[in-house]
């Protein structure tokens, strides 16, 4: 009887590389891309709040044009909807400047993957 160790044939660990080796780029693409998107972050423009709320209207059937802009709102960004419409939704005929301006605010904070305290009372009506 001899006392060697049985050897693995050399091809068995050469077909486990390509595997690691796979693992391994894949691994790096997916934090390299990570990255990017974050570092990539920008602000919505106006123009792209103007086509998303273009596709918010064309999906609302309500019947007066204040619940269709509620609707439209809460479809935009129902996150910054809550935030500063929740609790007091427009009602008809009215104008609110200030609360309008959060909401942009709001969604211009959001698309920047900040922290939203400190929104809602941002501006004020002097």
């Amino acid at each position: 009887m001899s006392s060697r160790s049985p050897k693995h044939p050399p091809h068995r660990s050469l077909r486990r590389f390509p595997s690691a080796c796979c693992l391994l780029v894949l691994t790096l693409a997916l934090l390299f891309a990570s990255a990017a998107a974050k570092s990539s972050r920008r602000p919505i423009s106006d123009n792209e709040i103007r086509q998303k709320k273009e596709a918010c209207y064309t999906d609302v059937e309500k019947s007066s044009p204040t619940e269709k802009e509620n609707c439209v709102l809460r479809c935009l960004s129902p996150e910054c909807y809550d935030l500063i419409y929740g609790g007091d939704p427009l009602e008809e005929g009215e104008l609110d400047y200030v609360r309008s301006q959060e909401y942009k605010y709001c969604m211009h904070k959001s698309s920047l993957g900040e922290s939203l305290d400190g929104v809602k009372g941002s501006f004020s009506y002097s």
